[in-house]
Parts: C-alpha cells; structure tokens; sequence
C-alpha cells in the first residue's frame, strides 16, 4: 500500500513515523510547503518527496494523510474525495462551521471513505469505558466527568488562530463523550476565567473553562479544561452509573499528586505530552486508516461525527460569551 502525506509538522512527521512501521505501508509519498520538512520526514522515515498536493494524488497513492494547517482541511479532503483516494484528515474539518457542513454536503454519497483524527476513539482506556456501557455494567448512567487540562499555554500565534478554547481543546472531552456513551448533547452551560497568559485574554479566550452537558437522556456530563496545569498532561474520564463507576486515565502516570497520609498513588513520572500520553492511540488510529483503505471496515470518525462534536464547541462558546444556556438545536440555527 502506498500512502501519502500532506504536511510534516510535528503531528506528520509522527505519521510518517508510525505508517513507515506498518506491515501494510509499502511507501510513502510526502508534501509540505516547507521542502526541508518533508525531505528531513523523508530521510528518516523513507518515503518520496514531491512538491504539491497535485503531485502527491497523481502519484499512485492509496490513501492520504492530511496533517496540514486547518485552513487547508477543506481543499484537502475535496480533492482526495475528487481523486477516489480515502482520506484521513486531523480535526477540525474545517476552521468554521460553515465551512464544514459544505465539506459534508461535497463528500456525502461520493463512496470514499474519510477518517477524521479524534484519537481518543483509539486509546485503550477511552475503549475499555466504551464496551462497559455498552454492556450495561454501569446501569443508567447519571454522571460523567471528562478531563484535559495542559501543562501549559500554547504560543500566542496559535491562540489566535484556535478559535478558542472549547473548539481547540474541550472538543476532544466533546466527541469522546458522544462516543463512550451513545448519546447526543442537547444543552449546555459554560463558564470560563483567565488565570495567567495575559494574551490569551487579549484574544478574547479563556485559559480555564468548565461546561455541563445535558445529554439527550438526561445524563449530566461536566467538563473541565484549563491551560495551566504545571503537573502534566491530564487527561481523564469518569463515568458513574446506578450499578458501578469507572474511571480513565486512573493510572500511575496521572498528573495528580495525593496528599493523603501513606498514600503512594500515582507512582509514575506524569504525562507531559500529548504525544506521550496518546502515543499507542495515534497508532492504532492510522492502522484502522489502513483498514479503511483497504475497503476492510467503514470509517470510524465521519466528518458527520466531527461535525457533530464541532456544534457542542459552538453551543460552548456562545454560552461563555453571553452567560446563559445554550442549545445544541440554536447553534444548528444560526
């Protein structure tokens, strides 16, 4: 098989790096606007250099990776779809919603498949959580509780093209919470404070937010993220139940430190990194890639469950800025 990749960032270069090790991946084609990016990626990792995305799709590729910036998602996608050739695309879809609901009209009954980077799906805790309430073992479900807070800002120049924190950061919590459970978000309420990184409020950001979600069945979701959490990387999830409670990311890597006397839990060295604390997920999401591309499963994040995730963002961040519940239906609307 014969794979492509359209930007070799930090994330692309990660790609190239994890597709270079599967069995099915005999070659790699790889672009970016920086040549000296995809050339370093192709060094590495191997894999043929060409100098634009035309180039890349009349390479014989079949399957792309699109790990450029934001703004490019949408072409990108179109013109994998356009050629025939399955896409995996990072979130977002698009930069706005608008624009990402033209991408789902375009790729709807085109027969390609698209696979869109919510990674979560693929961690091993995250899909532990999801067959335990697909069981039942839970019972009905009452209370989840969904984490991520950063070990620290992100540059200015990234804040300000974010478009914030809820359609940056919370819409991970967002779409994981869709897929553990089953259910749709209905409501929501959301706050938010500056708590340090005076340009983040300069931009009209929060660096430390908290959401509740009111789920189609009733079940109440609270959400929390900030960026400033000098412990590490967390992110968890706890889902409580009429029957049981569970918990992910309840492990000796947790960024949390007890105060209890004796007590010696977590023991490990704390997640500092997206990357780390994700590392094994980010494979298995590329290797489900692999077997969307070769016509062995369906894809298992759609531009549609994006879409979907994008909206609760929206619902969050108009709550923020106008202090009031917000549903997901008057978002849709406007």
């Amino acid at each position: 098989m014969r794979i492509g990749i359209l930007g070799l960032g930090r994330i692309g270069a990660f790609h190239a790096e994890t597709l270079s090790g599967l069995d099915a991946v005999d070659s790699l084609v790889l672009t970016d606007p920086c040549t000296d990016a995809a050339k370093s990626a192709a060094e590495r990792f191997g894999g043929e250099v060409v100098d634009s995305p035309e180039a890349l799709l009349s390479a014989g590729v079949d399957g792309i990776v699109v790990a450029a910036a934001t703004d490019a998602h949408p072409a990108l996608i179109l013109a994998g779809v356009t050629a025939g050739v399955p896409v995996f695309c990072e979130k977002p879809v698009a930069r706005t919603m608008p624009e990402g609901v033209r991408v789902l009209r375009a790729v709807e009954g085109a027969g390609v498949p698209v696979q869109i980077g919510y990674n979560r799906r693929f961690d091993a805790g995250f899909v532990a959580a999801r067959a335990a309430v697909q069981a039942g073992e839970l019972g009905t479900l009452h209370t989840v509780r969904s984490t991520t807070l950063d070990p620290a800002p992100p540059p200015a120049a990234y804040i300000a093209a974010s478009g914030g924190i809820f359609r940056d950061c919370s819409v991970h919590d967002f779409d994981i919470i869709r897929w553990v459970t089953g259910r749709e978000v209905r409501e929501v309420y959301a706050v938010g404070g500056n708590r340090g990184a005076d340009y983040i409020a300069r931009a009209g950001d929060a660096d430390t937010t908290g959401a509740i979600l009111t789920l189609d069945d009733g079940t109440l979701a609270t959400v929390s993220n900030s960026r400033h959490n000098a412990r590490g990387y967390d992110v968890r999830m706890e889902l409580h139940g009429m029957r049981d409670s569970i918990a992910v990311g309840l492990e000796d890597k947790l960024p949390l430190r007890s105060v209890e006397p004796g007590a010696a839990f977590p023991a490990g060295t704390p997640h500092d990194f997206f990357m780390d604390r994700f590392a094994a997920a980010y494979r298995a999401e590329l290797a489900a890639f692999i077997e969307v591309v070769a016509g062995a499963r369906t894809s298992p994040c759609t531009v549609a469950d994006a879409l979907e995730a994008g909206w609760i963002a929206e619902a969050c961040t108009r709550s923020l800025h106008e202090h009031r519940p917000v549903t997901v239906a008057e978002v849709r609307q406007a």
